[in-house]
């Protein structure tokens, strides 16, 4: 293939920045619910269903994987949050999207925020909800969360090439960190991903 400046041009010139291998990764939309209860505004979080495969019995926000017939990933994070909660679309006022979060696990994730009507009502879906409960925004404002560090090591196949790179087998890999918080309220244990995106908003509203 021959590869001409106009080509370079067409291919380049005004990219805009996205992801390494993104579409590699599996996509999902959280939606971080905000009521006014008792004129204090506070976060909507669920207790996943028993029953489920995929961590049964922890908290986390609305949320899923991104169909392809979902608009954007604004749209696909109201899909999920009606479909769990059984708010009504019209009761959601969406504000706007946090920071994505790209784990190690090939996984992206893309939060959003807003508002939930005053006196909106809930039917939360038994087959994903076990229960829903809010929390104050001002308690995570208040409270610095617990931090644990899981340290990542990095295992090599048999099989890999080690004649093709320098050092061969005493290459120095890096391994990683992974920061876990964790918020404890009225005996729910909030963290994993959902802490840190918790966190990830309380620095947005406190700053």
């Amino acid at each position: 293939m021959h590869i001409s400046e106009q080509l370079l041009i067409t291919k380049l010139k005004n990219k805009t920045s996205g992801i390494l291998d993104e579409n590699n990764s599996r996509k999902s939309a959280v939606f971080l619910p905000l009521l006014l209860i008792e004129n204090e505004w506070s976060l909507l979080f669920e207790v996943r269903a028993r029953h489920m495969n995929s961590q049964p019995g922890e908290i986390c926000f609305p949320g899923g994987m991104i169909d392809h017939n979902d608009p954007s990933e604004g749209e696909a994070a109201i899909r999920e949050l009606c479909e769990e909660t059984g708010v009504h679309r019209s009761d959601v006022t969406p504000l706007g999207a946090l920071d994505r979060l790209v784990t190690p696990f090939q996984q992206i994730i893309y939060p959003f925020t807003g508002f939930i009507k005053e006196g909106a009502s809930f039917s939360p879906n038994p087959a994903e909800v076990e229960t829903l409960f809010t929390v104050p925004v001002r308690f995570f404002i208040q409270t610095i969360p617990e931090r644990h560090d899981i340290q990542m090591k990095v295992e090599i196949s048999d099989t890999f090439p080690y004649e093709k790179i320098p050092g061969g087998k005493n290459y120095p890999w890096r391994g990683g960190t992974i920061p876990e918080f964790f918020y404890e309220y009225e005996g729910y244990i909030i963290w994993g991903l959902t802490a840190r995106i918790v966190r990830h908003f309380v620095q947005l509203v406190k700053n």
